[in-house]
């Protein structure tokens, strides 16, 4: 029986392994595995691919423009896939290093990339010791024309149509990454650039993300305003109808809402985390404060019940366990004393102090004076107004350009939803150009997460995937995502069959965070 048993195994596996692992047992008859259809280009040409746009189009990830970041942008990782179609050379202005920065006469003009350091991103100098930051644009910029336009240093869409921005004698106005791309040219405009080479394919991407981005980034504290709607539709007007006027086709995309990146979410904004003691501290404090300003008013002639009814605001309670930091707003006739509590909305940006956060940045900075002043308070004393001015002046709000409060990111997203309809409409009017959803695509990996190949991806600092160390830019993983939903809109549009012939980048050949010790 067990002789049986052992001939029956080895005719099995002897069976088995005549037939190739592809092969399907299907009536007796062995069937081969189905065919992917041959690759076709659709209407498209893609003989000559030019990538116009900002730093996602010039592939910086982890903070910096490097050199194997620029070489896993989405615009190389398309124009590999166009090559199988009569795609023609891609050039990139790669710089000189996989250490990342920029300077000019040797001095730094931007750090080298940020790596992870064990508990979250960090510089990489503080990983492998200091580095030497050889791209400079006053020795070693490379020659053009290029087809990857990409450029980095926060231009915004009147930037790209501006002559001289990329002019070294311009500066400090102009952009020292459009330097590296005009050669020969120096007051030739981005678009210049790319009209000049005649192309017959374009992508332009996030053509408004520092409109926006910059001024998220800042905190809208006013250092980079949102630029108008005026503004941004003759921008984007007058680059796309020169790209478009020898017939090139392309595709345009809107922007995501930047307040739900990384950058905006990885700090909560509830993480002032006390214990009872302190919360009922905090909470005596600001009861303080509320009654300190009440006098205040009264004596500038406010009616008592008006006095206490503007002062209430400041008797901030605090809890046990979470709580939200206290911030600094404009000061208004409604807000005089300028600090509240931040609401659930509301957002701290990724590059905050968190070792100040410790210290009573967020909430008070505590002296012997004000603590000497609260003593008398609770001893039923009255404190003088120097003394009152001390107390209320220990409040220690965070600053506007770490945070991006409720005011702020209503006109960020309505600025947004301007921006968006000028491009989508665009697109709608114009057969030759595709939209690519991109605010859809960002809403779905942050809300959802993605599935790409054997990977899941996630909007997660560090761990997700999705996003590099900085928060804002994705991984090369994350760009391979991007180059594949690039594809499959050519597909949809202009006829090609990319994905369906499996002419798509595989995110396994991508990493997500780099070595610190990247040569």
């Amino acid at each position: 029986m067990n002789t049986k048993y052992i001939w029956l195994l080895l005719i099995l596996i002897s069976f088995s392994a005549c037939n190739e692992p592809e092969d399907v047992l299907v009536d007796n008859n062995v069937l081969p595995e189905e065919e992917l259809p041959a690759l076709v280009a659709g209407s498209a040409d893609f003989s000559n691919y030019v990538a116009i746009g900002a730093s996602y189009t010039a592939g910086m990830t982890d903070g910096a423009t490097f050199k194997a970041g620029q070489e896993n942008s989405f615009p190389k990782m398309l124009s590999m896939e166009f090559a199988k179609v009569g795609g023609g050379d891609f050039v990139q202005p790669l710089v000189n290093d996989n250490f990342g920065g920029l300077a000019i006469g040797g001095n730094r003009v931007a750090p080298p990339r940020l790596v992870f350091g064990g508990a979250g991103p960090v510089p990489l100098e503080s990983v492998i010791g200091p580095v030497t930051v050889t791209t400079d644009i006053t020795v070693n910029n490379p020659t053009g024309p290029f087809n990857n336009l990409g450029l980095m240093g926060s231009p915004k869409s009147f930037h790209f149509i501006a002559p001289g921005y990329g002019n070294i004698a311009n500066l400090p106005m102009a952009n020292p990454y459009a330097i590296r791309l005009t050669g020969n040219t120096p007051n030739a405009s981005l678009i210049d650039l790319a009209v000049n080479q005649n192309p017959t394919f374009f992508t332009l991407t996030f053509f408004s993300g520092n409109d926006a981005l910059s001024y998220a980034t800042s905190g809208g504290d006013g250092s980079e305003p949102l630029t108008d709607q005026a503004t941004f539709d003759f921008a984007f007007n007058t680059a796309i109808q020169q790209l478009t006027a020898n017939g090139a086709k392309g595709i345009v995309t809107n922007m995501a809402f930047p307040e739900d990146l990384p950058y905006f979410t990885t700090v909560p904004n509830n993480a002032l985390v006390l214990d009872a003691a302190t919360a009922g501290q905090l909470t005596g404090f600001f009861q303080a404060v509320a009654g300190i300003f009440t006098q205040v008013l009264i004596a500038q002639m406010v009616p008592p019940a008006q006095a206490q009814a503007i002062a209430s605001q400041y008797a901030i309670t605090f809890n046990e366990g979470p709580n939200r930091w206290i911030i600094d707003v404009p000061v208004t006739l409604e807000n005089p004393l300028g600090f509240r509590q931040m609401t659930e909305d509301e957002r701290l940006v990724l590059t905050i102090d968190q070792g100040a956060l410790a210290q009573g940045y967020g909430s008070v900075a505590l002296s012997n004076d004000v603590l000497q002043v609260l003593g008398l308070l609770q001893a039923g004393g009255t404190p003088t107004p120097e003394q009152g001015a001390l107390v209320i002046g220990a409040v220690n709000g965070i600053d506007d350009s770490d945070v991006l409060d409720s005011d702020e990111i209503e006109a960020l997203t309505n600025a947004i939803i301007g921006y968006n309809n000028t491009v989508e409409d665009f697109a709608a009017s114009n057969e030759n150009v595709a939209l690519l959803d991109l605010k859809s695509i960002f809403a779905d990996a942050i809300a959802n997460g993605i599935s790409f190949g054997d990977f899941t991806m996630t909007a997660n600092l560090v761990t997700g995937g999705f996003f590099s160390l900085d928060g804002i830019h994705p991984t090369a993983r994350g760009y391979s995502y991007l180059a594949f939903k690039y594809l499959e809109t050519i597909d949809t549009h202009f006829g090609s069959n990319f994905v369906a012939s499996g002419n798509i980048p595989n995110p396994g050949n991508f990493p997500t965070n780099y070595s610190p010790l990247l040569q």
